[in-house]
């Protein structure tokens, strides 16, 4: 969806319009009633937070019992990217990024939605499974350009995780899956630690965090409280209110969901030292 405003979806560049979008979210919340989440972006240029206020209210009216807010990423070699580079297009300032993220998480909580991931949010239990798979470090197969993997080559006999990268343009890709029978550009053996990187920065989007069992699954020998319950970093974070460590495991505040990226490189440091 990313806006229900005409003029932002022009200027990002979409080809759709809200009524179509309005249509289409319609349609799918018929063929899967409870199960349809619609996609918003916030700090767009020139949005305010009144205008971003009146979005979610309006979005509230139309969705299911899922939704995922993301803040405007700039991504160089883009239209957008090039207009507010060059001043014709002026970005909302820090402060009023993170009003607007303050804002959504608490209209949609007073509506009903649990606040379940960093982006997202869900009511009636309409989490994102297939998503969690991804924040709760569970195995899966990319298929497709650019898709990223996580698997254990089980029926050749494997017993490491692997990272896989498929190649990212379509065309090459495509070719490649023609000539050689997949597309696969990078393939590595990961470490223990960067598993356990890998766990710590995407179990922490979540709500419940990473638990003791997940966290044992991949570190048997050292444990949450082992690596973050000693004096440091974690602690101090704990102390400061962006950080729970208890019998649940290891997981963010209200707080600290809100500012996780600050709290990973203190976090990630005192892993790495364990």
């Amino acid at each position: 969806l990313q806006s229900l405003d005409d003029a932002e979806l022009r200027m990002l560049g979409r080809e759709h319009t809200v009524a179509e979008a309005r249509k289409a979210v319609e349609a799918a919340r018929g063929l899967f009633p409870g199960r349809t989440s619609i996609d918003l972006l916030f700090g767009l240029p020139g949005q305010s937070r009144d205008a971003w206020a009146q979005r979610l209210e309006e979005a509230l009216r139309l969705c299911d019992d899922h939704i995922s807010l993301y803040q405007l990423t700039l991504e160089r070699g883009t239209v957008l990217a090039a207009q507010v580079r060059q001043g014709a297009l002026p970005t909302p300032p820090q402060d009023v990024l993170a009003d607007m993220y303050q804002t959504a998480r608490n209209v949609l909580v007073a509506a009903g939605f649990r606040h379940y991931e960093v982006s997202n949010f869900a009511r009636k239990g309409a989490l994102s499974t297939h998503n969690l798979s991804y924040w709760w470090a569970d195995e899966y197969i990319g298929v497709g350009p650019g898709a990223h993997g996580r698997f254990v080559l089980r029926g050749e006999g494997g017993c490491s995780r692997e990272a896989r990268v498929q190649t990212l343009e379509p065309v090459a890709w495509m070719r490649e899956v023609q000539s050689q029978g997949h597309g696969t550009r990078s393939r590595a053996v990961m470490s223990p630690l960067e598993q356990l990187e890998e766990l710590l920065s995407l179990g922490l989007r979540t709500d419940e965090g990473i638990t003791h069992e997940r966290w044992g699954r991949f570190s048997p020998q050292l444990s949450l409280q082992a690596v973050f319950g000693e004096p440091g970093e974690a602690r101090a974070l704990q102390q400061e209110g962006w950080l729970v460590l208890d019998s649940g495991g290891l997981r963010c505040t209200w707080a600290g969901l809100a500012v996780l990226d600050s709290l990973l490189p203190d976090l990630l440091w005192q892993l790495q030292r364990a």
